[in-house]
């Protein structure tokens, strides 16, 4: 029963707590992050495994004052729990609820609106900087970062710009596990540290003398210094960390509340950076999820869990654009020998298990390391491969100047494939993939399609794998439209027109094509002759058919799920410009110039006017406008 939690006030109250007391309060979150479960698919077995280390953190620290961010952010149920928004907890991820990540408009205990992950250390470092330089130096700075995304690269540039930081802790939140399990050398390394018990006996017992003994000195303190050093190198524990100017502590207990607050107690006013090492266990709390923490990474509610138990498999059930996509990309590879697949810790995401069990030997995931996958994929393809990044559209951003200039510029072969292109629903304005027609098709060289429907998603990829050159192919998170009708082939820089349209046309280039449809037929009903275009391509574009319709039926209206600035609709509007084309009422919808917050796909469609009835409104105004 769920008591202490909801008559929790402040976070402050944590620290009369006792143990068991916090214990206690452990047990409800975890009933209160189950309870979500029965009504809304979330982020849970994360949220699971970071329950005891939320709650000493804040019986500790003063988290008004206090510094604290959470990367990568999807694991900060627990800390909204005891924040204050207890209340609210049963809206989250849902239009005009709390945010599944952290968001400062929420709370003044979150500080960043964190979803991409690595970029912690760095704002806490800065965090700690200006806190300094202001005359507040006696203010805390902690990041929890988790093991997974611990390898990216900006990590370590933080830390290695780190110096002497006092007030400054970093806490390496160890559960063996990214979304999926993690992969790589660092992840060994740590594994190593996990497993040498004698080397966290030791700190437990010496650490307290360790810290006191100087570095430099007379005769016996320089020994002792030696001795010290000599003892860590000797158990090969943490000396990455310690290299790089951090003290290392661990590996702790992240379960033993207790324990926790006796560290974080022992480390919080050290004169030095201190990483913490923890470890927790994904999922903890609940037996299914600790057993299988991949799939109940963001599991569907417990009711459908239970109605699938029970529901035969349904062969006809339409299928998702990243299955088209897993699909197409695996029979690819059965093809050609060259043809590899790169992801960047999404594997699961992108449902590629069965591609990385078939060819393990040409699939390639990388960890949280976006700009290196981009890079690692165009020595493949100077080597002779054919190598696809399939990441998601939001995530590829981290890796925008490796796509500038290892890709672009050598025009190497080198597929995208930009999943959660578009409107992420429940995910919001950090997974909203909305900008990546904007930013890639500023370069040169760079081909961008994107799929009106399923069955042209197979035919993209095989074309891209024609080319001598780079190609994006983006398609949004969720089932895929057919539309039955027969598909011509892919031709560079050719549209499908599905309609001539004396009235006026739709332009529509990706994923709304259905949208697009549904509303020319609401048109016809107003006695519109209202042609569609599947436009396939961003660049080139179909400069023969676009110019030619806006000298014919005068109304075009681009479609895009986008943001219009630099996106589809100007590309449009720029052919349309150049070519002396003025006379023509041009409509652009997509995603205005603001971050758009979260919601079910369908409602963030229908409030920007991007389904079937704000299509067929817009193209009514435009129309008006054109017979005035």
């Amino acid at each position: 029963m769920i008591q202490r939690l909801a008559e929790l006030q402040s976070p402050l109250e944590l620290h009369q707590m006792t143990v068991r007391e916090l214990e206690s309060l452990a047990d409800e979150i975890r009933e209160a992050l189950c309870g979500l479960l029965t009504i809304r698919t979330a982020h849970f077995a994360s949220n699971l495994g970071v329950v005891e280390l939320c709650l000493a953190l804040h019986s500790v620290f003063d988290f008004r004052r206090d510094r604290l961010i959470w990367d990568t952010g999807h694991q900060i149920y627990p800390h909204k729990l005891v924040t204050g928004r207890y209340a609210q907890f049963e809206t989250i991820r849902t239009k005009g609820g709390l945010m599944g990540y952290p968001n400062p408009h929420e709370s003044e205990y979150d500080l960043f609106m964190t979803g991409h992950a690595g970029a912690s250390i760095s704002t806490v470092l800065g965090l700690r900087s200006g806190d300094d330089l202001q005359g507040e130096s006696d203010r805390h700075a902690v990041a929890v970062i988790g093991d997974g995304a611990f390898p990216s690269g900006m990590v370590f540039e933080a830390m290695n710009n780190a110096g002497r930081k006092k007030r400054l802790l970093m806490i390496l939140n160890d559960n063996k596990m990214s979304i999926c399990p993690r992969v790589g050398s660092v992840a060994g390394y740590l594994d190593r540290l996990r497993s040498n018990p004698l080397y966290a006996g030791l700190k437990n017992e010496v650490l307290k003398v360790l810290n006191h003994v100087p570095m430099f000195g007379d005769p016996v303190e320089r020994f002792l210094a030696q001795m010290k050093e000599a003892v860590k190198a000797g158990l090969h524990g943490g000396m990455l960390f310690e290299e790089l100017g951090f003290r290392y502590i661990g590996p702790v207990d992240g379960h033993d509340i207790g324990l926790l607050r006796k560290y974080l107690k022992m480390v919080k006013d050290a004169q030095q950076p201190v990483l913490l090492h923890v470890v927790t266990e994904k999922g903890h709390g609940f037996q299914p999820a600790a057993e299988d923490p991949v799939f109940f990474h963001t599991p569907p509610t417990l009711k459908q869990l239970e109605s699938k138990k029970t529901e035969p498999p349904s062969a006809d059930r339409p299928r998702v654009y990243t299955v088209w996509a897993r699909d197409a990309i695996r029979a690819a590879m059965e093809r050609d020998p060259r043809v590899t697949v790169l992801t960047a810790a999404m594997c699961q995401g992108n449902k590629l298990e069965p591609i990385r069990e078939a060819f393990p030997e040409r699939f390639f995931d990388t960890g949280i390391c976006e700009s290196h996958t981009v890079a690692f994929a165009a020595g493949q393809a100077k080597a002779g491969m054919k190598p696809i990044v399939d990441i998601y559209s939001t995530f590829l951003q981290r890796s925008y100047d490796q796509i500038f200039q290892e890709v672009a510029l050598q025009d190497l072969p080198v597929t995208m494939m930009m999943d959660r292109a578009g409107l992420t629903g429940p995910d919001g304005p950090t997974h909203h993939g909305v900008f990546d027609i904007t930013y890639l098709r500023v370069f040169p060289h760079l081909v961008l399609m994107a799929p009106g429907e399923g069955r042209e998603l197979p035919q993209m990829l095989d074309f891209a794998l024609t080319r001598s050159g780079p190609t994006a192919i983006r398609y949004p998170k969720t089932t895929a439209w057919e539309s039955g009708g027969e598909l011509p082939p892919i031709e560079l820089g050719k549209a499908h027109l599905l309609g001539p349209g004396r009235d006026g046309v739709l332009l529509c280039y990706g994923a709304l094509l259905e949208e697009c449809v549904g509303a020319a037929e609401q048109l016809r009903e107003d006695g519109y002759d209202v042609g569609v275009a599947n436009m396939r391509f961003a660049k080139p574009l179909d400069r023969e058919l676009i110019l030619e319709l806006a000298d014919r039926c005068g109304v075009l209206i681009t479609v895009e799920e986008g943001c219009l600035i630099g996106g589809f609709g100007s590309a449009v509007l720029e052919l349309l410009e150049a070519s002396g084309k003025t006379h023509a009422i041009v409509r652009r919808l997509g995603i205005p110039d603001r971050f758009v917050e979260h919601g079910s796909r369908a409602e963030l469609l229908s409030e920007l006017g991007l389904d079937a009835q704000g299509i067929a409104t817009a193209f009514r105004q435009a129309r008006m406008k054109c017979e005035v």
